[in-house]
């Protein structure tokens, strides 16, 4: 029953913003879809400077990081569980002469730490407004996969529970190759052992982005007649931050939209909220997902998507088969 209601109520959602489209400022539109595509460049950018610390001797033209990163990020709105950090990671190796998968997995992982640390500020202001539910609340939303792992404390615990017992089989099992892979993870992280150009190439970046993507999200706002401010704008990162622990849907639908009902109940009509709940999302899915087909074609020629994820699951599957095959280094 509630997956039914939480499906019912994104299209309902998506009902409002259609019946609203008369009503839409169209250019703090374009103006917010192309903030949050200077944001997404500045993230590669800054991705670029960590994949150059970690290969210095390689010659990274950063167009083909632009369009993985583009690409990536548009496809993991279309489908659920992240599954376009497949594209990334396939797109970027073939970019870098001698990258490593799991040296590339690192660097992606180096924009974690200023994500994290945007987060606890982001999500402290949120809580203290009133407005956001506290995670025990969760339950109580029309959000299938957010409402069903806060109700359910127990399973919860368990499926972390079992993940970490199986990555510690998996290193069990993987323990004559583990030096290498961690040596590999090491040089992804190269940047964060050193302080200042992490700072300057990488933190202070996707700093930047950032207020580009404030400023998307205002324009955003703005289009949709909820109304720009700090505080919207904050509350809405925070719903973001929320809607990425649980990547079960493409762009955590579901999980947004009813979270800014929520947190919009009192700032605007709730058919206005409800159009904005799902018209952000469409408007930022429907533009780095073009964005991101573009760059394919262009900068990597391959014609779709599913071309991107299918040429980069079949490397992986024959990397896999040599290393099987390759003799275990010595202890």
């Amino acid at each position: 029953m509630i997956p039914v209601a939480s499906i019912g109520s994104f299209f309902d959602a998506i009902g409002s913003f259609f019946d609203s489209l008369s009503r839409v400022g169209w250019g703090p539109l374009a103006l917010g879809a192309l903030c949050f595509v200077i944001y997404l460049t500045l993230r590669s950018r800054a991705f670029f400077n960590a994949l150059r610390a970690a290969y210095p001797a390689e010659a990274i033209p950063f167009r083909r990081i632009w369009g993985a990163y583009i690409a990536a990020y548009g496809f993991n709105n279309v489908i659920p569980a992240r599954g376009g950090d497949v594209i990334k990671l396939f797109l970027v190796k073939q970019s870098i002469p001698n990258a490593t998968y799991p040296a590339v997995g690192a660097a992606i992982c180096v924009e974690a730490v200023f994500d994290a640390v945007m987060a606890v500020f982001i999500l402290t202001f949120a809580f203290t407004q009133g407005v956001f539910p506290k995670p025990p609340d969760f339950a109580k939303l029309d959000a299938f996969d957010l409402s069903f792992f806060a109700s359910h404390p127990k399973f919860t615990l368990f499926v972390l529970t079992a993940l970490a017992l199986m990555a510690l089989v998996a290193f069990a099992v993987l323990s004559q190759r583990v030096k290498a892979f961690w040596a590999r993870v090491r040089q992804g992280l190269t940047i964060l052992r050193d302080r200042r150009r992490y700072m300057r190439q990488v933190f202070l970046v996707q700093l930047a982005g950032w207020c580009f993507r404030f400023a998307a999200f205002w324009f955003l706002l703005e289009a949709f007649n909820v109304g720009g401010s700090v505080r919207n704008v904050l509350l809405v990162l925070g719903v973001n931050a929320v809607a990425a622990v649980v990547p079960f849907t493409p762009g955590g639908a579901g999980v947004q939209q009813a979270l800014l009902v929520k947190v919009f109940a009192g700032a605007a009509a709730g058919a206005t909220v409800a159009a904005y709940s799902v018209g952000q999302q469409i408007v930022i899915a429907v533009t780095t997902l073009s964005v991101g087909f573009v760059a394919l074609l262009s900068i990597f020629r391959i014609r779709s998507f599913k071309e991107a994820i299918r040429m980069g699951k079949a490397e992986r599957e024959s990397e896999r088969e040599a290393e099987r095959a390759a003799p275990a280094p010595e202890s």
